[in-house]
Protein backbone atom coordinates (compact mmCIF):
# COMPACT_ATOMS: atom_id res chain seq x y z
CA UNK A 1 0.00 0.00 0.00
CA UNK A 2 1.28 3.23 -1.28
CA UNK A 3 1.61 5.73 1.58
CA UNK A 4 1.64 8.89 -0.72
CA UNK A 5 -0.96 11.58 -0.31
CA UNK A 6 -1.78 14.29 1.90
CA UNK A 7 -2.99 12.88 5.47
CA UNK A 8 -6.71 13.28 6.00
CA UNK A 9 -6.73 16.27 8.70
CA UNK A 10 -9.72 14.95 10.22
CA UNK A 11 -8.09 11.94 11.49
CA UNK A 12 -5.24 13.27 12.92
CA UNK A 13 -6.29 12.96 17.08
CA UNK A 14 -3.05 13.71 18.78
CA UNK A 15 -2.19 17.08 19.20
CA UNK A 16 1.49 16.15 18.16
CA UNK A 17 -0.16 14.95 14.88
CA UNK A 18 -1.67 18.28 14.05
CA UNK A 19 1.06 20.48 15.29
CA UNK A 20 3.08 18.51 12.95
CA UNK A 21 0.53 18.76 9.57
CA UNK A 22 0.88 22.77 10.98
CA UNK A 23 4.13 23.15 10.96
CA UNK A 24 5.45 21.29 7.68
CA UNK A 25 2.96 23.81 6.02
CA UNK A 26 4.93 26.13 7.46
CA UNK A 27 7.79 24.79 6.53
CA UNK A 28 6.53 23.97 2.80
CA UNK A 29 6.05 27.49 2.96
CA UNK A 30 9.52 29.21 4.23
CA UNK A 31 11.26 26.98 1.59
CA UNK A 32 8.87 28.33 -1.18
CA UNK A 33 9.68 31.70 -0.24
CA UNK A 34 13.58 30.91 0.49
CA UNK A 35 14.51 29.42 -2.78
CA UNK A 36 17.54 29.86 -3.44
CA UNK A 37 18.98 30.93 -0.16
CA UNK A 38 20.20 27.71 1.69
CA UNK A 39 20.74 29.44 5.47
CA UNK A 40 16.87 30.08 5.01
CA UNK A 41 16.12 26.59 3.75
CA UNK A 42 17.52 24.64 6.28
CA UNK A 43 16.24 27.25 8.85
CA UNK A 44 12.85 26.39 7.17
CA UNK A 45 13.72 22.48 8.17
CA UNK A 46 15.31 23.05 11.50
CA UNK A 47 12.21 24.10 12.70
CA UNK A 48 10.67 20.98 11.92
CA UNK A 49 12.40 19.18 14.23
CA UNK A 50 10.73 19.79 17.56
CA UNK A 51 7.21 18.75 16.01
CA UNK A 52 8.90 15.72 14.46
CA UNK A 53 10.27 14.75 18.11
CA UNK A 54 7.46 15.36 19.91
CA UNK A 55 5.65 13.34 17.07
CA UNK A 56 7.83 10.62 17.68
CA UNK A 57 7.83 10.39 21.51
CA UNK A 58 3.74 10.60 21.88
CA UNK A 59 2.36 9.06 18.76
CA UNK A 60 1.66 5.34 17.99
CA UNK A 61 2.88 5.17 14.33
CA UNK A 62 1.98 1.26 13.88
CA UNK A 63 -1.48 2.02 15.35
CA UNK A 64 -3.87 -1.51 15.37
CA UNK A 65 -5.82 0.69 13.43
CA UNK A 66 -5.37 0.57 9.63
CA UNK A 67 -7.07 3.58 8.68
CA UNK A 68 -5.17 5.64 11.32
CA UNK A 69 -2.17 4.09 10.94
CA UNK A 70 -2.43 4.32 6.92
CA UNK A 71 -2.86 8.03 8.05
CA UNK A 72 -0.21 8.51 10.46
CA UNK A 73 2.50 6.70 7.75
CA UNK A 74 1.12 9.66 5.21
CA UNK A 75 1.82 12.48 7.82
CA UNK A 76 5.64 10.57 7.76
CA UNK A 77 6.02 10.69 3.89
CA UNK A 78 4.93 14.07 3.96
CA UNK A 79 8.07 14.79 5.74
CA UNK A 80 9.67 13.66 3.18
CA UNK A 81 8.64 14.92 0.56
CA UNK A 82 8.91 18.38 2.27
CA UNK A 83 12.31 16.95 3.08
CA UNK A 84 13.13 16.40 -0.74
CA UNK A 85 12.20 20.22 -1.61
CA UNK A 86 15.77 20.87 0.04
CA UNK A 87 17.87 17.64 -0.78
CA UNK A 88 17.33 14.57 -2.17
CA UNK A 89 18.77 12.34 1.04
CA UNK A 90 18.09 8.95 -1.11
CA UNK A 91 21.22 10.04 -2.74
CA UNK A 92 23.57 9.75 0.79
CA UNK A 93 25.54 6.59 1.10
CA UNK A 94 26.21 4.98 4.34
Amino acid sequence: MSHDGPPDPTRLIEAEERALLEALAHAEAALAAASGDPAAEIGALAALRAPIDAFFETVLVNAPEPDLRHNRLRLLSRIRQTMHRFADFSEIEG
